[in-house]
């Protein structure tokens, strides 16, 4: 048998003491019984008996795929009972995901069923009332549903109540201090605020937070690039980007239809820290910026900052690039032009 790489981190809770003890009896009956202690965690590495939870801080360890199978399927038997939270693991081979598995309840409770209900709400369109009906149901059920609060929190946003949104984002935040999910949203509304320098603090928990194999991780490192550009904190924001446009996505993942734009961020950072070449090196990663998803920028904005890097560095073509930005209608490529002219 091989080794391999394990990712494990996350949070159960429990709402009343006798779940709690009812999941920590299960759990030693099983752990010695049917898995002959094969497992990564002793049940008192794990259950709080203060905070009736159970709590991973992140583990990375090497192990064996019976052991990794063995420690879900235990955590998976245990949260049946627990009432909110999640735990995710990730077994790893060459850094490539062999097996993942999250980890949440899912019971009779109503609590649960209607928080799941309306975390699937979420994803219909025109369902939004809906969805926050059966999220207040949670949480008249379990006040402490941070999950909950989060996901009101994302439909609040969605309906551009922003208040409301940042409001219950704090509210999850407070019961949960171990969930990215609520930082970025908070961020999120930060932004529209245009709140530069709390977005920065709120994206940076969701990046401690998260790991790199979640989407989550790099639409913080995105959005957290923009804030510093605002801020014209450059260096910052190149290392951000950096390592979003050098990040191999896997396939389906949402980040991948912002590679175009991001390339183009990083080379308008590259240009403002004077490093033209590798500037270029970013732009033409972008490809034809008519035809690239470029998001809110225009492709004549993108040919006119191209043309700007070919004349930094005496390469032929920036003439073409400002006459394309200009004929576009780019007021500044064409100003440019009659100066060269």
């Amino acid at each position: 048998m091989e080794l391999s790489k394990t990712i494990i981190q996350g949070k159960l809770l429990y709402s009343n003491a006798n779940s709690f003890a009812k999941a920590k009896k299960m759990y030693l009956h099983r752990y010695e019984q049917y898995y002959k202690s094969d497992s990564i965690f002793e049940a008192d590495e794990i259950f709080d008996d203060e905070h009736l939870t159970i709590e991973i801080p992140r583990l990375v360890r090497q192990l064996y795929e019976k052991t990794f199978k063995n420690t879900s399927d235990l955590l998976q038997y245990c949260a049946q009972f627990a009432i909110s939270g999640f735990i995710d693991a990730w077994l790893l081979k060459d850094g490539v995901i062999t097996i993942y598995k999250h980890v949440e309840p899912i019971s009779d409770k109503v609590a649960v069923k209607e928080y799941i209900k309306g975390r699937d709400l979420i994803e219909e369109k025109g369902r939004e009332q809906d969805a926050i009906n059966a999220l207040n149901k949670a949480i008249e059920k379990y006040d402490n549903h941070a999950q909950a609060y989060e996901r009101r929190a994302k439909v609040n946003f969605i309906l551009k109540k922003y208040h409301d949104a940042k409001r219950d984002y704090g509210k999850s935040i407070k019961i949960d201090e171990t969930n990215p999910y609520p930082y970025y949203g908070r961020a999120e509304v930060y932004i529209l605020e245009e709140a530069w320098g709390e977005a920065v603090a709120d994206l940076e928990k969701s990046i401690k937070l998260s790991v790199a194999l979640q989407s989550i991780y790099w639409k913080s490192r995105r959005n957290k690039a923009i804030c510093h550009m605002k801020l014209e904190e450059y260096e910052k924001a190149a290392f951000d980007l950096k390592l979003f446009t050098n990040r191999k996505f896997r396939p389906g993942d949402s980040n991948i239809e912002w590679l175009p734009w991001a390339n183009y961020q990083y080379g308008i950072v590259l240009i403002e820290l004077e490093k033209f070449e590798e500037a270029l090196e970013a732009f033409e990663k972008i490809g034809d910026p008519n035809e690239s998803d470029m998001k809110d920028v225009s492709p004549s904005l993108v040919l006119r900052n191209i043309g700007i890097a070919k004349m930094e560095v005496g390469q032929n073509g920036y003439i073409k690039d400002l006459k394309d930005a200009s004929d576009l209608g780019d007021k500044v490529a064409s100003k440019m032009l009659k100066e060269i002219a």
